[in-house]
């Protein structure tokens, strides 16, 4: 499973030669999720603050429960790469730039009346973020169809 998830995510580029300035980034993921009946919609825009571009960035998005075995459908750049865990890319961030938005719904195991989602980068596109606390969200939804905020 990892192999197919790190065709579809890309894969960890080279560290930079020693001596070399390691290029800064400050991510962070704003957006929306909401439940109905065990279904999870998210959408989230990726955002760089800067001051340097990221080429492309993971995100992963973990839930407090497992998902179900099948998943209807993921959006071309996701990949589900555990129990509960969807890693999605963010494609190119330019410096002060907000990207393109990521869509995705997942069904739940069973149908919680309640889920905590944690979101967080898992690779800067070898950018540094000195400021991770803008980058991990976590939000508790619960199945009344309505949209939390993060």
């Amino acid at each position: 499973m990892w192999g197919a998830a790190l065709a579809v995510l890309g894969t960890v580029g080279a560290a930079p030669p020693v001596g070399a300035a390691v290029p800064e980034a400050d991510l962070a993921y704003h957006g929306a999720a909401e439940m109905a009946g065990g279904r999870v919609e998210v959408g989230l825009n990726p955002r760089n603050h800067g001051p340097s571009a990221v080429p492309d960035a993971t995100v992963r998005l973990r839930w407090s429960v497992p998902l179900a075995v099948r998943q209807p459908w993921l959006p071309s750049g996701c990949a589900r790469t555990a129990a509960r865990d969807v890693m999605c890319r963010t494609g190119k961030l330019e410096a002060d730039g907000v990207g393109e938005r990521i869509e995705l719904a997942v069904l739940l195991r069973g149908r919680p009346s309640e889920v905590r989602l944690e979101i967080d980068t898992v690779w800067g596109g070898g950018a540094v973020d000195r400021n991770r606390g803008n980058d991990r969200q976590r939000v508790l939804v619960l199945d009344t169809g309505d949209a939390y905020t993060f």
